[in-house]
């Protein structure tokens, strides 16, 4: 039996782990915790038991986030206004050269579907994101979770009927929303709110997340004209010492706004039809971190 060495195995696949553990929690300090309480079990395992690292690894990730889950869903119930996953920064325009791989990796971690996984069940959305976004075998996430492969299989065709169901539509090509995200940060910027209309779908939504702990709509606004009114209001009032970056988090380009280098504003356009059919502005201070 092969003896395998502990922290190169680990360190190897620490990226996938991560990965796993963000997919079902939308929060990078969770998963973080979860991956490290994976690395203190792994670290105190006989791995001359085990034949296969990369799945003893993805199944302690997974039962450690299950449970971290149900802890969160309790907590956040009162969770102040509209929840959104913390940006996870990614940069698969660069490292992924397979356009369809890209698109792939980008949809499955995409702030529209963490909100609709957001409503599934513990058990559904790691069945879930351990089917659809990595393709594991049923019989590989029952074993993972203790279960019989076709309660595992009940529970995929729940959680993908509940996600068809609920996802918003939008365009993944990472040059459409990054030339859209441009503008509109002109646009927004300047204060114009002719300009902001114009890429802005009759019935746009904006979703911010502040968790009642900074200024942010405590309710999803609907409409181009109350959006675009909103924009130009906020822009007038602007960001003391206000820096402005350009990053990709959850596979498609973002914007950050610092004060003082300090990020203050992160915000993520879905586009459709050419136009911006949804912007995710998250200001929880908390969720930012991650992006200093």
């Amino acid at each position: 039996m092969t003896t395998f060495t502990g922290t190169d195995v680990f360190e190897q696949h620490r990226r996938l782990l991560t990965g796993v553990a963000y997919r079902m929690l939308g929060r990078v300090a969770d998963a973080e915790d979860v991956v490290q309480e994976a690395w203190l079990r792994w670290s105190g395992a006989d791995h001359s038991e085990i034949r296969d690292p990369r799945a003893y690894l993805v199944r302690i990730v997974t039962r450690l986030a299950v449970d971290r889950l149900r802890q969160i869903k309790a907590r956040d119930e009162a969770y102040v206004g509209p929840w959104l996953p913390e940006p996870y920064v990614t940069d698969y325009t660069t490292t992924v050269p397979d356009a369809a791989e890209r698109a792939v990796l980008a949809d499955s971690v995409s702030l529209a579907l963490l909100v609709v996984l957001e409503s599934l069940s513990p058990l559904e959305r790691a069945v879930f994101v351990l089917r659809e976004a990595f393709g594991y075998p049923y019989a590989e996430i029952a074993a993972m979770l203790d279960r019989g492969e076709p309660a595992v299989r009940q529970l995929a065709a729940r959680a993908r009927k509940h996600v068809e169901e609920r996802r918003p539509r939008y365009d993944v090509d990472p040059a459409q929303r990054r030339d859209l995200t441009e503008r509109f940060l002109a646009a927004a910027g300047e204060g114009d709110l002719e300009g902001l209309m114009a890429l802005l779908a009759p019935d746009v939504q904006l979703v911010g997340d502040s968790g009642g702990k900074v200024k942010a709509p405590v309710r999803i606004l609907h409409t181009a004209d109350k959006v675009g009114r909103f924009l130009v209001g906020t822009a007038a009032r602007g960001v003391p010492d206000m820096s402005v970056r350009l990053l990709e988090f959850n596979g498609g380009p973002a914007v950050l706004v610092l004060s003082g280098g300090v990020p203050d504003t992160a915000f993520q356009l879905d586009v459709a039809d050419g136009r911006i059919q949804r912007i995710y502005l998250v200001r929880n201070p908390d969720k930012l971190r991650s992006l200093a």
